[in-house]
């Protein structure tokens, strides 16, 4: 396993390959009754949901960060990209949020040794004001000592992650289009 994908927690890493089977059956499924090899048509109440849902990511990365589906294959998308870390760091930032104030000083520092300071076994890339900003921010830490950092790698992911990881969406879509050209030349009796 690649050192990327074994950062992922498990459940994320079960759950990704659960989604990249359905999608994979629906590219590859093939009718046995026949000699043909063409797809078939899936369960509507098995993949409905999921495929509407997949729809929905396209509409904003915040609705994609919001989905649990979306979520886990997102994460493992950045895995394969080796950029996991980005996405990482912006969920320790969320669930630093609800940290209690007496764990907030322990915490904080942490997150920073851990993707920000310059020796960071996970360093996330922001810039030299940025880095100094928070450093001063986790000496009197807050619920928000890493919001500017945080807001920096949004950015980062939404403008750059983001679109690769819709490109990619958008390539299975195009093999669901062939797919579908495919079934409805076998429907009217066409040979391919």
């Amino acid at each position: 396993m690649c050192r990327g994908l074994e950062l992922l927690p498990i459940t994320c890493l079960e759950r990704a390959k659960e989604l990249k089977a359905l999608f994979g059956s629906l590219l590859h499924k093939s009718d046995h009754k026949s000699d043909h090899s063409i797809p078939v048509q899936p369960k509507k109440s098995d993949t409905l949901s999921v495929v509407d849902e997949r729809l929905k990511w396209k509409d904003s990365f915040e609705k994609l960060l919001s989905s649990q589906n979306g979520l886990c294959l997102f994460r493992a998308f950045l895995a394969s990209e080796f950029s996991e870390e980005n996405i990482a760091f912006y969920l320790v930032c969320e669930d630093f949020r609800t940290t209690k104030p007496s764990k907030m000083s322990v915490k904080a520092k942490q997150i920073f040794d851990e993707f920000i300071s310059t020796d960071a076994p996970r360093e996330v890339n922001l810039d030299h004001v940025t880095k100094a900003i928070t450093k001063e921010n986790i000496e009197h830490p807050t619920l928000s000592c890493f919001d500017l950092a945080q807001a920096k790698i949004y950015t980062l992911m939404e403008k750059d992650c983001y679109p690769r990881f819709l490109k990619s969406l958008s390539q299975q879509s195009g093999q669901d289009r062939l797919n579908d050209f495919i079934k409805n030349c076998a429907a009217s009796g066409r040979q391919m």
